[in-house]
């Protein structure tokens, strides 16, 4: 029988489901997942212990990785919706409920339009959709900036592992950089293509597609 995620949570140690949270918070963060060093560093405790905790995620379902591959700890949607189910452990802030703007009508960037106020709310759930595949990032660098992407942005994206030629995409190149480019397939290879010229495109056959660019908020 399968067990229950309020099974799995009674079973897991203190330690094991902070070990949860990081690699799922690292990987929000990053679109990549930690290195044992880093969780050691993160947690305070040793790389074996870290080591031996993996080792019981990993048994108990949670959490899944590829032998001989860098940065590749990923939570098992079993991992995920414990997550989801489990409290906040003392002293962690419990997650904050979704909340949107009042959506009050329009206003023209032409001619002016009738002012009339239509009251709904706008949130990104309402513009972009809600699942576990969506999150964002905040952009850091000026290589997109002629697609009006500055450095501060926020691009809302959807986990994919595969994109169409000339999507927006964030790519993990070189086992553990993540970039955000157009992709590009050319043969056996991916060009990552910037949009500033003072940046050479990313040619690379490693280049592993982590989400697809759905949206942009800016702060004025």
């Amino acid at each position: 029988m399968r067990p229950r995620d309020t099974d799995l949570i009674d079973g897991l140690t203190p330690k094991q489901l902070q070990v949860l949270r990081h690699i799922a918070a690292f990987h929000g963060s990053q679109c990549y997942s930690p290195t044992i060093a880093e969780l050691a560093t993160q947690l305070s405790l040793s790389r074996s212990t870290v080591f031996e905790h993996l080792g019981e995620l990993q048994r108990k379902s949670l959490l899944t990785t590829s032998p001989g591959r860098a940065r590749s700890l990923k939570l098992t949607p079993q991992g995920q919706r414990l997550l989801r189910h489990s409290q906040p452990q003392e002293g962690e802030e419990p997650a904050a409920s979704p909340t949107g703007l009042p959506l009050l009508g329009r206003v023209a960037a032409g001619l002016p339009v009738e002012a009339v106020e239509n009251r709904e709310t706008l949130s990104l759930g309402s513009c972009f959709g809600t699942g576990d595949d969506l999150f964002a990032l905040e952009v850091r660098g000026d290589s997109m900036i002629e697609e009006d992407i500055h450095p501060g942005d926020y691009v809302i994206c959807r986990r994919a592992q595969r994109a169409e030629n000339g999507a927006l995409v964030v790519a993990v190149v070189h086992e553990d950089q993540a970039t955000l480019k157009r992709f590009y397939q050319e043969g056996d290879q991916a060009r990552l293509q910037p949009a500033n010229p003072n940046y050479e495109p990313i040619y690379c056959d490693d280049c592993r597609i982590e989400a697809v660019v759905v949206g942009l908020l800016r702060k004025f």
